[in-house]
């Protein structure tokens, strides 16, 4: 059974957890910095999850400060959504409910005018082949269209068949492939589009 914690907030510590038993979706805390900076030294994260220059190479792994500085970013985000509630840019520490420990990431890239919102997750070496990314983006989309979301999409670097296939366990519809859309390493790279609709997403 899935549930939603928002308790009563104000801009100075909004507070936003999802669970379904199996995995919590919680704000990120200072305490996870080492966590978030030993997670950007991944290859696979490194590969379809951190920012990299028009070229495809990735910036350097985070530093402890860095990823303090990260975090900090994300609870200003939580700020700005207690206020004006557009959820553009927060982001959800994936944890396992019953041990308490930190998996992965998911969270909200952007929230357009229109009530497009596209996400992003990426699961830590440790915990990947339990379930908690499919769980996770489920959980996400539909506190996503509880807020008021028209449509909610993520795009997937073909190739990447993982992802592909968490996204298609969450319910999301292939709708096509963007062709040399991105960049790697100086090699172009198709990118594929899923998306999930309120009225038709189970």
């Amino acid at each position: 059974m899935s549930s939603i914690d928002v308790p009563e907030t104000d801009a100075d510590d909004p507070v936003v957890t999802l669970s379904d038993d199996v995995v919590t979706l919680r704000p990120w805390s200072r305490d996870d910095a080492g966590f978030i900076a030993d997670a950007s030294a991944d290859p696979a994260i490194r590969r379809y999850s951190v920012p990299h220059d028009r070229h495809g190479h990735p910036t350097p792994p985070l530093s402890i400060t860095d990823a303090e500085a990260t975090i900090e970013e994300f609870a200003a985000n939580w700020r700005a959504f207690a206020t004006t509630g557009t959820p553009s840019g927060v982001a959800f520490a994936i944890m396992g409910a019953r041990s308490g420990e930190v998996a992965g990431m998911c969270g909200v890239d952007d929230w357009s005018t229109e009530d497009v919102a596209q996400i992003g997750y990426w699961l830590a070496a440790s915990a990947r082949g339990r379930g908690y990314a499919t769980r996770a983006v489920i959980l996400l989309t539909r506190w996503l269209f509880e807020l008021g979301a028209a449509r909610v999409f993520l795009t997937i670097v073909a190739g990447n068949e993982t992802s592909v296939e968490v996204a298609r366990r969450a319910g999301f519809v292939y709708e096509g492939t963007m062709r040399s859309h991105g960049v790697w390493q100086d090699q172009r790279c198709d990118v594929m589009w899923f998306a999930a609709l309120p009225l038709e997403w189970k």
